[in-house]
C-alpha cells in the first residue's frame, strides 16, 4: 500500500521581501492546486510574518515525484529562495528512492513512518 508524503518547510523571508514572497506562494498554490495527487500545500505565517513554514501533503511518493517534476518546483521554487531562506526542510513517510534523491539538493531530512491512525 502507498502512503501518503508529508513535507513541512520552514523559511525565513529577507527583509524587504514579504510583498514578492506573498505573490510566489500564491502562484506555487494555484499550480500545485492543479496537480493530481496533491492533497494539501498550506503556508503558515509566524506573528511578524517574518517566518513562514510550507506544509505539503501528496497521496504517495509517485505524486511528490510529479510535484518535483512539474513548473511549481522547476520554475518557482528558484525564485522562492531568492527572497527567503530554508531553514528546515522535513518529509514524513516514504518519498520513495527517486524521491529521496530529488530531495536530497534541498537538505531534506526524512522521517519515516512509524505508526498513524491511517487516515
Amino acid at each position: 500500500m502507498k502512503q501518503t508524503v508529508r513535507l513541512n518547510v520552514a523559511l525565513t523571508i529577507h527583509d524587504g521581501k514579504l510583498s514578492v514572497f506573498e505573490e510566489i506562494a500564491k502562484t506555487m498554490t494555484a499550480g500545485t492546486r492543479k496537480e493530481p495527487g496533491a492533497l494539501a500545500y498550506d503556508w503558515h505565517f509566524s506573528a511578524d510574518r517574518k517566518r513562514c513554514r510550507l506544509v505539503e501533503t501528496y497521496v504517495n511518493a509517485d505524486a511528490l515525484v510529479a510535484h518535483f517534476k512539474g513548473p511549481v518546483v522547476q520554475q518557482f521554487v528558484p525564485k522562492m529562495v531568492e527572497v527567503s531562506s530554508v531553514d528546515r526542510f522535513e518529509v514524513y513517510g516514504d518519498p520513495s528512492p527517486r524521491g529521496t534523491q530529488m530531495l536530497a539538493p534541498f537538505g531534506a531530512e526524512i522521517f519515516s513512518d512509524w505508526q498513524s491512525l491511517g487516515r
